[in-house]
């Protein structure tokens, strides 16, 4: 075992690993599934898995490090490839550190804590290299080593947790014969959309998550509370979301399948009690059989109802249906990339496509003439003039509807056309309608920003057409996971 490895990560790799192997055997002797011992690990692929190969054939696994020698489970059978995942560790890589969460193994939330940060950041910044020059297939410069996040534990200001009246169970207390029908407040079991992991304690966010999430589930345990059967839509307790800016405001919202009125007063006024550092409490009422609250309604139990979060001197109302960055520091570095990409001096009308609540484009007010967001959702955008006026931003509008659409010549002669572009989509990048209308729009400068540097790298291949990339930068923005950020500047080609 190399140094920086407890006998504890010994146990969770093998005992946990041990179980599924008995499983798995059997199904291996109906000649369905296969075990491959001893495997070398020897480089890591992309999306967290590791790489090995047997006889030419690459090895995608999840659950190993460069360096480790396991049991691996062949989940997908190729002819040139399969996936598996390592049953067993029978020699720890050099590479690995101890775990710092109690529920690593289990939970599936920060997958790579079992790297040294600076080897999560080098393995980041291999696949941001790989899929940039592999897929776009354009001429690239020299990409910039990967911003790191200064924090690399309680950095998020959002968390959600689960009510489930199906505890997970670890495998040895399914040995042992527990039963799973106990409650539990947590995470969902990584592939098991019924049963949630109890969590003691979670590194995401600082304490005073743990002090939230333990005081509800105590207190509901003590009054016999019932928590949510997401099979039988039954159950009073579904969801807690907790927000806590870096203004020490702090918003929870209790979400319930049905009203109970005096059960629900006796539960927000024991937390307020026990935590009273929350400024914002609400509650919502979710009689649907899915969880999502943006067509619901919360209620003000206390407070004013919604958070304050600042990125430099800039403030944001945070309503609890608002989409905001989550790594509130992290998301100032990203922001202040994209503003130097952009290169304002103040005369630029900036376009800002896929805006959410308009914090990219006021971020970049101050350097430039005008700035246009437009995005599809129009609650995003209300939130997104709300911002605006809060920061006293006259010069910034924002409009609801599909880009492709809004983004015609009336609309031009009216705004203005784009000096500079940016564009920040979700995971899938751009349609390919949009990539088309940026070319047609053709202004000098795009500033694209993205969450996955597969999609982005096949955006700048087709964008390639009239555009060069002139600066990368990746951003890490969720350290213990394989998710990165990667902001790119493109320069229109000189006719």
């Amino acid at each position: 075992m190399p140094t920086g490895t407890s006998p504890e990560l010994q146990i969770v790799n093998i005992t946990n690993r041990e179980h599924l192997s008995g499983i798995f055997a059997a199904v291996s002797r109906k000649n369905k599934k296969q075990v491959l011992e001893n495997l070398p690990v020897t480089g890591y692929a992309a999306e967290g898995r590791a790489m090995a190969r047997v006889d030419g054939k690459v090895i995608f696994i999840s659950g190993a490090v460069p360096g480790d020698v396991a049991d691996v489970l062949v989940t997908k059978n190729k002819k040139d490839w399969a996936e598996g995942r390592a049953l067993r560790i029978h020699h720890f890589s050099e590479e690995r550190t101890t775990p710092f969460c109690k529920h690593f193994g289990v939970c599936g939330g920060c997958k790579w804590q079992m790297l040294p940060y600076e080897k999560q950041l080098a393995y980041k910044q291999q696949e941001a290299e790989q899929n940039l020059r592999r897929i776009g297939k354009a001429d690239l410069p020299a990409i910039t080593p990967i911003a790191g996040s200064e924090m690399i534990r309680h950095y998020r200001n959002k968390l959600e947790f689960t009510f489930s009246n199906k505890r997970y169970l670890l495998p040895g207390e399914l040995e042992e014969g527990v039963s799973a029908g106990e409650n539990a407040l947590g995470f969902h079991a990584p592939g098991i959309f019924d049963k949630v992991i109890n969590i003691d304690e979670c590194w995401l966010m600082d304490e005073v998550n743990n002090r939230i999430r333990n005081t509800i589930r105590s207190f509901a345990l003590e009054q016999g509370y019932t928590f949510y059967d997401i099979r039988q839509h039954t159950g009073w307790l579904r969801n807690i979301i907790i927000r806590n800016c870096t203004t020490g405001e702090l918003m929870v919202n209790i979400c319930l399948n049905h009203e109970a009125e005096e059960d629900r007063k006796k539960l927000l006024d024991h937390l307020l009690q026990q935590v009273p550092e929350i400024t914002t409490l609400l509650y919502t009422i979710n009689p649907k059989w899915n969880d999502s609250i943006y067509d619901l309604t919360p209620e003000v139990y206390a407070g004013k109802g919604y958070a304050i979060e600042t990125l430099e001197d800039f403030r944001f109302k945070i309503s609890p249906k608002s989409f905001f960055q989550t790594n509130t520091r992290q998301a100032e570095k990203l922001y202040s990339i994209t503003r130097e990409f952009a290169g304002l001096t103040g005369t630029e009308i900036v376009y800002d496509l896929y805006c959410g609540t308009g914090s990219i484009g006021i971020f970049l007010s101050k350097q430039a003439k005008k700035v246009i967001g437009v995005e599809v959702i129009e609650e995003a955008i209300a939130d997104a003039k709300e911002n605006a006026a809060l920061n006293n931003i006259v010069h910034a509008e924002f409009f609801a509807g599909d880009v492709i659409k809004i983004c015609n010549d009336e609309f031009f002669a009216t705004h203005g056309r784009p000096d500079v572009i940016i564009t920040d989509p979700p995971r899938a990048g751009m349609h390919e309608k949009l990539v088309q209308k940026l070319l047609d729009i053709a202004a000098p400068r795009i500033v694209y920003v993205s969450c996955n540097t597969a999609t982005q790298a096949r955006d700048l291949g087709l964008l390639s057409e009239k555009y060069r990339v002139e600066k990368i930068q990746p951003v890490d923005m969720f350290p213990h996971t394989h998710h990165i950020e990667c902001v790119v500047l493109l320069e229109r080609n000189e006719d």
